[in-house]
């Protein structure tokens, strides 16, 4: 029997958390094992935030040229797939090639292995599974963390299986667009990829589960959303029991509640599976069939010794913030350095639907759940001086939520064309639990949509 080779560190999962970890492990002088099956950088730069924030910018450019009309003068645009499939392989992904990445991992001083790494007992036990079929067995002597990520989920639906339906990864590897498309699922990817594909000039029908879009928003957002893509031709349904799909001769036929939904192709984007039942909790004493892993505020995994995990497994938030976050708590933790522990109460998150969605905190909803005296402002964001002036496209609002005990913003939301970036003075006042009395003494800089949440504190009720 073999002995294990020993190593200080092993990172199972190369994720923008798993590779910051792995890279700053190196740097400061462990030997670093980096283990992942498909690409280092994981799902962000190569199907997911990078690549689809192209497509976003590209979809986003021909709405502004459509307002044109209203706002300028006559344009004529011609919508093409082309050049944003060419930025989407060439200038995001390099042809779906982690070669750099790699490269910047090695140079940072970790060793690099595409394979299957599994763990293998306590004491850093692990096996890595590497392509040729043969087994690498390793000790890791200072700890293993594991960022496996996530996967696209397939919902229960009957006939599903077997179709050729898109995925997020399908759909940003599209060279040519579908007469028609039908979404299952109305989240962040759903309803961004809708967008786009619809602003191209494809039919597009989203199907909802649930009774509102982007539900983990507050419910004004969703409403808005759905009434901005339905004014864009996009068919939205909420509350859609979507109880069989079929495909044949190029096409998918839906039976959505009393209703046939036909379109050319599928796009499934109903949630993620977690990529823990091939990572050998079993033989640590943990359940393989877990959605999450039971973290404390260093990351380290309870009950068992020598293990962090970071990223969507954790279930703080299927965000690369969020695991970039973790990773540099994670990193103090197993080079014993002094830092803050995770905190989560001022988590933020945009969807990059024109207008975005961003949110921070806690919802109204959340707030009420919790105990707390609530109190809730909001204004439309195209009533302020700036969406006066923006014109089309200036859609949102701007609503906050005080625990009015301590009289501080426990969440907040930003709607509207820059909603992502105006959630960026909210997310501060929620995290730093700056005092409701003191933002009202601001010097709001005039006329920017940030100034709405000047009238969203005054409307405090």
């Amino acid at each position: 029997m073999s002995t294990p080779e020993q190593i200080d560190l092993v990172v199972i999962g190369l994720g923008p958390g798993g590779e910051a970890l792995a890279t700053g492990a190196a740097k400061a002088g462990l030997t670093v094992l980096a283990v992942d099956k498909h690409l280092v950088g994981g799902e962000c730069p190569y199907y997911g935030c990078i690549p689809s924030k192209m497509m976003v910018r590209a979809a986003d450019t021909l709405a502004e040229a459509g307002r044109a009309a209203t706002l300028a003068g006559d344009v004529s645009v011609t919508a093409s797939w082309a050049p944003v499939a060419r930025r989407v392989s060439e200038e995001a992904t390099a042809g779906w090639d982690d070669t750099v990445a790699v490269r910047r991992l090695e140079d940072a001083g970790a060793e690099v292995v595409h394979g299957v790494a599994r763990l293998a007992g306590a004491g850093g036990r692990v096996d890595v599974e590497l392509p040729d079929g043969s087994t690498r067995e390793v000790t890791a002597t200072r700890g293993v963390v594991l960022n496996p990520g996530t996967r696209p989920a397939a919902p229960p639906i009957e006939g599903l299986d077997g179709t050729p339906y898109w995925t997020n990864r399908d759909a940003l590897r599209a060279t040519e667009l579908p007469g028609s498309l039908v979404v299952i699922g109305g989240g962040p990817i759903g309803c961004e990829l809708a967008q786009v594909f619809a602003r191209f000039g494809v039919r597009v029908t989203v199907l909802q589960h649930g009774d509102r879009l982007v539900p983990a928003s507050e419910p004004e957002a969703g409403t808005l959303l759905e009434e901005v893509l339905v004014g864009e031709g996009i068919r939205v349904m909420t509350s859609a029991d979507t109880s069989s799909v079929a495909f044949a001769d190029g096409t998918f036929t839906l039976t959505v509640g009393d209703e046939t939904v036909v379109a050319d192709k599928l796009l499934v984007a109903a949630g993620r599976t977690p990529n823990l039942d091939d990572l050998g909790l079993e033989t640590v004493g943990l359940d393989p069939t877990v959605r999450t892993l039971d973290v404390d505020d260093r990351l380290r995994v309870a009950g068992v010794d020598g293990v962090w995990a970071i990223g969507d497994v954790t279930g703080k938030g299927a965000f690369t913030h969020v695991s970039m976050y973790q990773s540099a708590i994670a990193q103090r933790d197993l080079l014993g350095e002094d830092g803050p522990p995770a905190s989560y109460h001022a988590l933020p998150h945009v969807t990059f639907t024109d207008p975005e969605v961003g949110g921070v905190g806690m919802t109204e909803q959340q707030a009420r759940d919790a105990g707390l005296t609530v109190r809730v402002g909001s204004t439309p964001l195209e009533q302020s001086s700036r969406g006066f002036t923006h014109g089309p496209g200036a859609r949102g609002l701007i609503k906050v939520v005080e625990d009015a005990d301590r009289g501080v913003l426990v969440g907040a939301t930003a709607v509207g064309p820059a909603g992502g970036e105006i959630l960026g003075l909210l997310a501060l006042a929620v995290h730093a639990a700056v005092p409701v009395d003191t933002l009202r003494t601001m010097i709001w800089a005039y006329p920017t949509f940030h100034r709405a949440i000047d009238s969203a504190i005054a409307d405090l009720s």
